[in-house]
């Protein structure tokens, strides 16, 4: 068969075990599996399979990836999502916009702990949506607001598809994610200016208000949040300042958290 063919092949077969519930794994295995029957040459899979599988587990680089999902999940299971809009929207309640705010930087906080997107999206919007539609918020920008805050995931550390970035290309994870810091916050600027600007533009679909909290209170009610902002703040300035690898980083955070 010509490469074009072995090609669509392969392509065809992919669709087919997706669209019909195979897990991804299982399906790119046999994608796998399938090419190299027409194209190995000869080259025994299970030798081939077996130094892949090997190689990348014994990667130190991809190490970091069980360590931050593992650090993302041990704050979940402490109720931080739950926190966190009590604890941000008094100290961001003064913006135009108000409370939509909270999509923004509980996305960009929760980021910095999970590295994933979807589990960003899911968590806040969990957690904001109920909220923000019980206070009669235009439901359209706020998940929108939401939807847009999600893919923060994907750009501030330890972004997950960063480091499989990094492995695959060969190129340091750390300086992956100090490419990420900047970009992130920018992309957190613009959503919140869009948002200010929106509601600057349509007064009357933006609530009022709510009552101004002491600052005393307001500390109290932040306070769960500041043990993980704490540790979100020492592991990545021990990446900046260049004392640990992303790896040793992620095993600190799996030890704070």
């Amino acid at each position: 068969m010509e490469m074009i063919e072995i090609s669509a092949l392969l392509l065809v077969l992919l669709a087919v075990l997706l669209g019909t519930g195979v897990w991804i794994a299982i399906s790119l295995l046999a994608v796998g599996f399938v090419g190299m029957h027409f194209v190995g040459g000869g080259i025994p899979t299970g030798s081939v399979l077996a130094t892949t599988i090997w190689g990348n587990s014994a990667s130190w680089t991809l190490g970091a990836l069980p360590l931050f999902i593992w650090m993302g999940e041990i704050l979940f299971r402490t109720r931080m999502s739950d926190e966190m809009f009590r604890g941000l929207a008094p100290w961001l309640n003064w913006l135009p916009g108000r409370l939509l705010h909270v999509n923004v930087v509980g996305c960009g906080i929760f980021a910095a702990v999970s590295g994933s997107s979807a589990a960003t999206c899911a968590t806040i919007g969990k957690m904001a949506l109920p909220e923000l539609n019980k206070r009669g918020y235009n439901s359209s920008l706020a998940i929108g607001s939401l939807a847009g805050s999600g893919t923060l995931g994907l750009l501030i550390p330890p972004s997950i598809p960063m480091v499989v970035y990094a492995v695959t290309a060969n190129v340091s994870v750390l300086q992956v994610f100090l490419a990420g810091f900047i970009p992130g916050a920018l992309v957190m600027l613009l959503y919140s200016g869009y948002i200010v600007i929106w509601s600057l533009m349509n007064p009357k679909l933006t609530p009022p208000r709510d009552p101004v909290l002491p600052f005393r209170e307001k500390l109290q009610q932040s306070a769960k949040l500041i043990p993980c902002l704490l540790l979100i703040v020492g592991v990545f300035l021990s990446l900046l300042l260049g004392i640990a690898t992303a790896t040793e980083c992620a095993a600190w955070g799996v030890t704070g958290a």
